[in-house]
């Protein structure tokens, strides 16, 4: 039997530039979208069908939003997965699953389930207290972070040495073990209802190095068709021992000695699959709303390779954003600027991104870093 997807009300919960994206996605398909955030300006107040002020941590925010749509999804995983259990109950189509989103919410339950189902990550030490980390000096080098509520580098410490034991988070975390890996990449996977399941080529991230922020990502990764196989496989593994309806990103350490570890999961999209939006048949955005919506997933090809560069406010500026460079940078062939509708700017806060387009590979390294130096966000 036909569905009719446009007669199904969409919720998501989160409104900033992931939400927005969504919604720039789901125009094409007339699909009525819903969103809650706490900001009162948020960067889909004007795009969404119905925009609701609201906590997405409280559980009557959530429940009584929930309540006016079919299927329900998330641009953020911090969200008060109790009431979307109830919501669950109630009938309401909750994707990902309410409690797949409390179990990715804290990495320390996130690591546990990678053990327990065989899939490879790092070695790790739960902690729960800055006394606890201290105790285990002897794990170090290795990387110290906070169970709940990290986000976008924040609730991440290096813990090289014994010097660094003072700057330990005082709350239940753990302790990973600090990879001296090859490269970092990144796996965008999804699985709809029926069970189909289709991943996007593997892509390697540059981070920025103080801020724990993708600063440059290339698509494909610089690595043999092999390894792109196995990180592929291991994503698609990874969704379906989660038994998760949706989007997900799986961050991995690609080692010196060729092995691929799972680092962190995100059940939603992600900053490491925006250049899909130009650079593959099907983007990341349009995937979760098949994926979501009960739709056939899309083919998730590369049509040509791609760069995509974060756009961050300049340090020392704060104020309403203006953007400089915009028009050099637009003069170029394969050039795709992103604004994300943030009328003020802070240091590092993410603006925006610059997709970037190539014949080869190895001519977006350099394109990528001349966008980067030409576009700057100031007050």
């Amino acid at each position: 039997m036909q569905k009719n997807y446009q007669q199904q009300t969409l919720g998501i919960l989160g409104g900033g530039q992931l939400g927005r994206m969504l919604i720039q996605s789901a125009i094409d398909y007339n699909l009525e979208v819903h969103i809650l955030d706490p900001d009162p300006n948020a960067p889909c107040k004007y795009l969404s069908n119905n925009f609701v002020n609201g906590d997405l941590k409280d559980f009557e925010a959530v429940y009584n939003f929930g309540k006016n749509c079919d299927v329900i999804s998330i641009e953020i995983e911090h969200v008060n997965t109790e009431a979307l259990l109830r919501l669950e109950e109630e009938g309401k189509k909750v994707f990902p699953q309410p409690h797949i989103i409390a179990l990715i919410q804290d990495k320390r339950s996130q690591k546990q389930f990678y053990l327990d189902q065989g899939i490879p990550t790092s070695p790790f030490i739960l902690t729960e207290n800055k006394e606890e980390v201290k105790r285990n000096a002897e794990f170090l080098p290795a990387v110290n972070k906070l169970g709940k509520e990290g986000y976008d580098g924040r609730g991440v410490q290096m813990m090289r040495n014994a010097d660094d034991l003072e700057k330990a988070f005082d709350a239940p975390g753990l302790l990973e073990k600090l990879i001296d890996f090859d490269k970092e990449l990144a796996v965008i996977v999804s699985r709809n209802e029926a069970g189909e399941v289709k991943s996007f080529p593997s892509v390697e991230c540059a981070f920025h190095p103080e801020h724990n922020l993708v600063e440059f990502l290339f698509s494909p990764a610089n690595i043999s068709p092999e390894v792109d196989a196995k990180a592929r496989e291991l994503a698609e593994e990874v969704i379906q021992k989660l038994d998760m309806v949706g989007l997900l990103a799986v961050e991995m350490f690609l080692t010196k000695d060729g092995e691929l570890l799972v680092n962190e999961i995100a059940p939603r999209p992600h900053n490491s699959g925006h250049h899909t939006i130009e650079a593959n048949y099907t983007s990341q955005f349009e995937q979760h709303l098949r994926s979501i919506m009960g739709m056939p997933l899309g083919d998730t090809a590369l049509l040509c390779p791609a760069a995509m560069v974060n756009l961050l406010g300049e340090d020392g500026f704060t104020g309403e954003a203006i953007v400089e460079g915009m028009d050099e940078a637009l003069k170029e062939k394969g050039v795709y600027l992103h604004l994300y509708g943030k009328k003020i700017t802070k240091p590092f806060r993410k603006m925006g991104h610059v997709t970037i387009l190539a014949d080869e590979p190895s001519q977006l390294k350099e394109k990528a870093e001349r966008i980067k130096e030409l576009i700057k966000i100031k007050a």
